[in-house]
């Protein structure tokens, strides 16, 4: 397999990401649930990121069958400093189940919606710091209006 790096990450998505909005900028227009915009993402990424499992709301570490994926991680503010460990739902993950082999983690927020993406950010960072990604991205796309596209795409 590839070495993945920045770069060719970037590329990739970006790839995914213009296939988006190629065959389903009515999801964007049209301001769906979040979880129809990434599901159709993941399918995208899936197919450029061959040997790769593309996966949303995972919650899952290595073989593990009963313990969910947990941070240290205030779910309800913004903290950082919170010491209860909070199962998490990343929007969509590229890895490799059954291990820790962790490659990119992404959160994405619709622009209809009224929490910033602070929060996102902190989730990302801890994704990267506690259970290993390689890499994590932040999506802010422009929604409910005519023309939906993507406003942001920032590495965190």
């Amino acid at each position: 397999m590839p070495n993945l790096d920045k770069g060719a990450i970037r590329k990739r998505v970006q790839g995914a990401l213009d296939l988006l909005l190629k065959h389903d900028r009515f999801l964007l227009e049209h301001d769906v649930n979040e979880r129809s915009i990434t599901h159709k993402l993941a399918q995208y990424l899936q197919e450029n990121f061959p040997g790769w499992d593309v996966d949303c709301e995972y919650n899952r570490i290595g073989n593990q069958r009963i313990d969910p994926k947990r941070l240290q991680f205030d779910v309800n503010q913004t903290s950082t400093d919170d010491d209860q460990g909070k199962t998490v739902y990343p929007d969509i993950i590229v890895h490799h189940r059954g291990n820790q082999d962790n490659l990119l983690v992404i959160e994405i927020k619709k622009s209809t919606n009224p929490e910033t993406g602070d929060h996102d950010e902190q989730k990302l960072r801890a994704f990267t710091k506690q259970l290993g990604y390689k890499y994590a991205i932040f999506l802010k796309f422009v929604t409910g209006k005519e023309n939906g596209t993507l406003e942001e795409m920032r590495f965190i």
